[in-house]
């Protein structure tokens, strides 16, 4: 079956992942939903007199919607039937696009990699030209698009409560990884009956690191197809694409950030190989790359990339 979620009020959280909120949709494994995301909180809206065409309904999503303690509009919860504790979320990428001709990007005093150096605050908003899939700059250069969702995962366990939607977590989360785009998939650990999916937080383009607090933030619709897998247990979210495996490791401390996601590679190695432990961590030493995700989150993130050509 295919569904399609619109985000409309009622179907948008604001700042906040809960294992007990309320599913707005209800699909089977296997089924595809194709997913609207909104960006921005009142002030990142543009003035539509220069020519930005905000997604109709965004004003009213945030004059309805609860505010959490985070930032990121997040459209879901959706309910996998059959989905429970212990089981693996497949969510594979299937289709991303552009919901508007904007972007923004934000600096904000005492956030970012370098809050000492830059310490006033700062909105732009980006033109991007849909047709030519390219940013235009204020400066003039034009980058091509590459969009991805910065914030997508499933629900924490209830016992948890209520967390903001900033720290990325073994449940996913912000977890801003650029690598997680059209062909990817993601698996994620379930913690919840119905695995509880949500998806936001549209990156129009980001460099590794986002360093200055934000990437080209932007409204994008999803297309993801569910699989819920009982063959893998996980503790925390891995992905592949059509060249890579990754594994990601989040905390505060960038150390062990990339201890975590170092080990969950020697394991992912060592689950796909018949290498020890110790030739998988040898072969990560030879072969894998230790990429910084994101610095600007509250816990950081490192994914580990082995290509699998390199695979035993």
């Amino acid at each position: 079956m295919e569904y399609v979620l619109r985000s409309t009020p009622g179907n948008v959280q604001w700042g906040l992942w809960d294992g007990r909120s309320a599913p707005v949709l209800r699909i089977a494994s296997g089924d595809r939903v194709t997913i609207e995301t909104l960006s921005g909180e009142p002030d990142d809206l543009p003035d539509p007199s220069l020519g930005f065409d905000v997604v109709p309904g965004h004003a009213e999503v945030l004059a309805s919607t609860f505010r959490g303690p985070g930032p990121h509009l997040l459209t879901g919860p959706v309910y996998v039937e059959g989905a429970e504790p212990g089981d693996v979320l497949e969510v594979r990428v299937l289709d991303i696009t552009l919901r508007c001709n904007w972007g923004w990007n934000l600096q904000v005093p005492t956030l970012g990699t370098l809050p000492e150096d830059f310490p006033e605050f700062r909105r732009i908003h980006i033109p991007l030209d849909r047709a030519h899939k390219v940013a235009r700059l204020p400066w003039g250069q034009e980058l091509p698009l590459a969009p991805f969702f910065g914030n997508f995962g499933v629900a924490p366990p209830a016992g948890w409560g209520r967390l903001s939607s900033k720290e990325p977590r073994a449940f996913g989360g912000n977890m801003d990884n650029k690598e997680l785009g059209v062909g990817s998939t993601v698996y994620f650990p379930v913690f919840v009956p119905g695995a509880l999916f949500s998806a936001g937080d549209g990156h129009a383009l980001q460099g590794d690191g986002e360093v200055c607090l934000t990437a080209i933030e932007a409204a994008l619709t999803g297309t993801f197809e569910f699989h819920i897998r009982r063959d893998l247990r996980l503790a925390s979210p891995r992905a592949e694409t059509a060249s890579d495996w990754i594994t990601i490791g989040f905390d505060e401390d960038l150390d062990d950030a990339a201890k975590a996601a170092l080990r969950d590679m020697i394991a992912l190695i060592c689950e796909q190989s018949s290498l020890s432990a110790q030739e998988a961590y040898t072969l990560c030493s030879i072969a894998a790359d230790l990429r910084v995700t994101q610095l600007v989150d509250g816990n950081k993130g490192i994914h580990c990339v082995l290509a699998k050509s390199r695979m035993p």
